[in-house]
């Protein structure tokens, strides 16, 4: 193989760590499940009966933990997007220095 063909091969596997760092960066992945939680729990929040909002003492829990949650899941969703993950590039080999006598 070619210099040009190595360094080629060298840059297609950065650009694919790149692309894995952006995908499984946490922060989309806790935004993301708290968005989907906080739906599913707004949405018992809206259905609650009676009875359910007298088991607590007419406070709306569910409604108020959902909201919560969507607000939570959706600033880690922002923070990623703003401030996405950047690839440092490999750094240098240091290069080998004879040894020097001591004195």
């Amino acid at each position: 193989m070619s210099e040009y063909e190595y360094q080629h091969d060298v840059e297609e596997l950065e650009r694919k760590s790149a692309t894995a760092a952006r995908l499984f960066d946490i922060r989309r992945i806790i935004g993301g499940l708290f968005v989907v939680y906080g739906i599913i729990v707004t949405i018992a929040g809206l259905t609650a009966s009676d009875a359910d909002l007298k088991k607590a003492q007419d406070i709306n829990i569910n409604l108020w933990t959902g909201i919560g949650m969507l607000a939570l899941g959706t600033f880690f969703l922002v923070w990623a997007w703003l401030r996405p993950v950047v690839h440092a590039p490999p750094l240098p080999e240091p290069e080998e220095t004879p040894d020097t006598p001591a004195e």
